[in-house]
């Protein structure tokens, strides 16, 4: 298992090959590689578990926010 963050797909900006995604992450604007993920496209709306800078795994809203929930308890060090 590997950590990863959710974030929004706000748009796929023309060029890179449909390859790049404008991902709002925790409120910041990130390019991401969504290469990854040809099999299952994304598009504007659509939630992407990034590691590393890629689109990883699709989800959606209740996923993204389990995933946000998770990677805060990691950081404090609250045990489950």
């Amino acid at each position: 298992m590997c950590l990863g963050i959710p974030g929004l797909v706000l748009e796929i900006p023309d060029g890179y090959y449909g390859q790049i995604a404008l991902v709002d992450v925790s409120g910041e604007k990130r390019r991401v590689n969504i290469g990854l993920l040809e099999d299952d496209p994304v598009g504007p709306g659509d939630w992407v578990i990034i590691h590393m800078g890629f689109g990883i795994e699709k989800t959606d809203a209740a996923g993204a926010a389990a995933a946000m929930s998770g990677l805060r308890m990691l950081g404090s060090g609250e045990q489950p």
